[in-house]
């Protein structure tokens, strides 16, 4: 019977970890500006004096607080509120994940420090790789670079077609705004 609940319990993790890292490559950007924020540079100075397991605490709070709109959303879909139900998770998910970044980014020394919060992480950090270096993975990461550049290079004819090439060549080559 173990078996038989094993597949279908890593089918959901899978699916779970694969929109995690598709959100967390949208939300990167976002993350970065409120990282040059000078307004923000008080909060940032609390954040990074917290000690190990109150940074931990404060890391939780938006897992805690935004992770049951997941199910929400399902639950709006399946009511019949589709579009209400996608705005619920995409709106939770980006929050989520643009907050949780952050405070990591602020405090991963001291997070890390937490011997159960690094096995997890490990954990994680192990299972993103292996799904970063799937087929599936990469074709579909090919396939958002695509779309990223058919619609830069939309918005280049309005700008200009000279802009466009040097940009692309630029950004596209290193590949630094994931």
């Amino acid at each position: 019977m173990t078996k038989a609940w094993n597949t279908p319990i890593f089918a959901i993790a899978a699916v779970y970890f694969i929109v995690d890292g598709v959100f967390s490559y949208v939300t990167r950007p976002v993350t970065a500006w409120l990282g040059e924020r000078k307004i923000l540079v008080r909060l940032r100075r609390w954040i990074t004096s917290l000690a190990p397991y109150p940074s931990f605490a404060l890391f939780a709070v938006p897992v805690v607080l935004l992770e049951p709109a997941k199910p929400l959303s399902g639950y709006l879909i399946a009511s019949g509120h589709f579009f209400a139900g996608a705005v619920v998770f995409i709106t939770a998910e980006v929050l989520k994940l643009t907050i949780v970044d952050r405070l990591f980014q602020l405090n991963k020394e001291k997070l890390l420090s937490i011997p159960l919060f690094a096995w997890g992480y490990e954990y994680w950090r192990r299972m993103m790789d292996f799904l970063e270096s799937t087929k599936a993975w990469q074709a579909s990461r090919r396939m958002v670079l695509k779309a990223v550049g058919w619609r830069r290079a939309l918005g280049a004819k309005n700008v200009g077609a000279q802009s466009w090439r040097h940009y692309s060549k630029v950004r596209f080559a290193d590949r630094r705004f994931w």
